[in-house]
């Protein structure tokens, strides 16, 4: 513990640092998200509507048409899953409406188990004869992949039980966003670009809003049935100015996160009324001074926070990763099988929880695509790793009976595989606010917002920058800074942490776009977590003076 910390936490009377604080724009907008139920309640009619306009439904016996196949064909297990995958994306530049992209496919893709090994195939077309077809050319492809693995001294396929799952599960919502006219959508963004341009010195504004829509059902030899639907939002709102005389340039985004939630989501945020605020950034961004390098306190809000989170644990305690049998897109990880229970990687008092059932989170489901009810769990416990990411073909590799349910497949077209859950920091127990860690940190950078990134292949070494960035010196902030970015490696850095944000400062944040699989898959999850402190090495990324 730091000596400045010392005398935060023994010291009374300190003057608050909230008149200095610059605007939050990573607060939440108001709006409670409750959990999903596995069946919609009578009284829900958003989700009983959404439900009944479903073609899926109609489509379900073709689906267990393709299992029944397969297990005819020689499978010693199958399953089938049917997927729209809606897409509409809103683009705004300054006063006017720059693209709307649209996308719809529905399909429907046939896993097996045979002779030891894995099988898949999909296709755009729903009827029973192609659910035959696909179902026997899984079957073939799994009887090549179970010969190959033996030829390699490979173990079989070995596939964990889990309760049959019956159900439908709508993520909760009030407005299907989908329903809404894109006259309105438009016009709620250009009023909210034009806000921005309001702001003397602002060069260009841009809004607009990313739409998903998935509507699933999952079917399986062990008489699984279940049927999702669910909405993804991410909206955003950027401001860019220019200074020729300075020869440089500055954007700023609000932080808003994606959610999983209905349309009402969006006009919670209030983006008309978050306009001034993100151009007012942007300039000070512009005109900042560059900082100066060296190592020191950094202060993470929840909106750069949950970035670090995904990369430097989210990823490397993918199971996959640490037994080497996955490196597309995020590498390895510098864990190893043998490390859960009894690697430290992180201080006392660190918690990091996955949890499928986390209310709006962008991961999710009432079930995976291996058809098991997934639940929350310890990834870090008190500073220690303890936990593994699972399906129910990996959970054996970690000793455990049962999958953590993390399986997911993009689309009717995607083989389902493990993917990342919702991986989050747990607030301190000591209810700090965002100003108690400005008040106890001496010389630090508070950081907030989403930059770049970089970490090496086993998720160990990094770097990673923000959009805005306040200098902190004996307790004030002091002035804005530009140019930054802070290196560490993992366990150093989680290490390091020493101060976590209470209850009331926990917020959510995550990505539409976590790649991973050749070919390459994209799944949506969220990251929650508290302002954080930490050491790491400051540097100056613009050379500037």
């Amino acid at each position: 513990m730091s000596s400045y910390r010392r005398d935060f936490l023994t010291l009374s009377g300190l003057a608050t640092a909230s008149l200095l604080l610059p605007g939050r724009t990573w607060a939440m907008p108001s709006g409670a998200k409750k959990p999903a139920p596995l069946t919609p309640p009578p009284s829900a009619a958003a989700s009983a509507a959404v439900v009944a306009k479903s073609r899926v439904p109609a489509d379900i016996p073709i689906a267990k048409k393709a299992v029944e196949a397969a297990i005819a064909a020689g499978a010693s297990y199958a399953d089938a899953r049917l997927v729209v995958y809606r897409t509409e994306s809103i683009g705004v530049r300054d006063d006017h409406v720059q693209a709307i992209k649209h996308g719809e496919d529905y399909g429907i893709g046939v896993r097996v188990i045979a002779d030891g090994g894995w099988g898949f195939a999909a296709a755009p077309r729903v009827d029973a004869k192609t659910a035959t077809t696909l179902a026997k050319t899984a079957v073939d492809s799994a009887k090549r992949s179970g010969k190959m693995l033996r030829e390699l001294g490979r173990p079989p396929v070995a596939w964990v039980g889990a309760p049959v799952a019956k159900g439908t599960w709508v993520a909760p919502f009030e407005e299907d966003p989908f329903s809404v006219s894109l006259a309105d959508k438009a016009e709620m963004f250009v009023d909210a670009a034009k806000a921005v341009m309001k702001v003397p010195g602002v060069a260009h504004a841009s809004a607009g809003v990313a739409l998903v829509g998935e509507d699933r059902a999952f079917v399986s030899s062990e008489g699984a049935e279940v049927h999702q639907i669910a909405y993804r939002l991410a909206p955003r709102l950027t401001a860019s100015v220019v200074s020729e005389r300075l020869g440089r340039f500055a954007s700023r985004d609000l932080e808003v996160p994606g959610m999983q939630a209905g349309w009402e989501y969006v006009r919670e945020i209030d983006m008309l009324g978050s306009a001034p605020q993100v151009a007012q950034d942007a300039l000070r961004k512009l005109h900042a001074s560059p900082v100066t390098p060296g190592a020191r306190a950094v202060i993470l809000a929840p909106s750069n926070l949950w970035l670090t989170i995904h990369e430097s644990i989210g990823h490397p305690t993918e199971l996959d990763r640490a037994m080497g049998l996955e490196a597309d897109m995020a590498g390895t990880s510098f864990l190893r099988p043998a490390d859960a229970g009894s690697r430290k990687i992180a201080a006392e008092g660190v918690n990091l929880v996955a949890d499928r059932t986390q209310p709006g989170g962008l991961a999710t489901v009432g079930w995976d695509d291996d058809g098991v009810q997934p639940g929350r769990w310890d990834i870090v416990r008190d500073g220690t790793f303890v936990g593994w990411q699972t399906t129910r073909d990996q959970a054996g590799w970690a000793g455990k009976s049962q999958s953590r349910g993390c399986s997911y497949g993009q689309r009717y077209s995607g083989v389902a595989f493990q993917r990342m859950p919702n991986v989050s920091l747990q607030p301190g127990a000591e209810g700090y606010t965002t100003e108690d860690l400005i008040n106890a940190t001496e010389d630090g950078v508070l950081i907030s917002g989403r930059g770049s990134w970089s970490i090496d292949q086993q998720r160990y070494n990094f770097q990673f920058s923000g959009q805005m960035f306040w200098e902190v010196k004996r307790g004030r902030i002091t002035r804005p800074l530009r140019d930054v970015a802070y290196q560490a490696n993992t366990v150093d850095f989680w290490n390091s942490c020493d101060m976590l944000g209470g209850e009331g400062t926990y917020r959510v944040f995550g990505t539409f776009g976590d790649g991973k699989g050749q070919p390459m898959q994209s799944n949506a999850v969220s990251h929650g977590c508290p302002p954080a402190r930490f050491e790491a090495n400051i540097v100056n990324t613009g050379g500037g003076k």
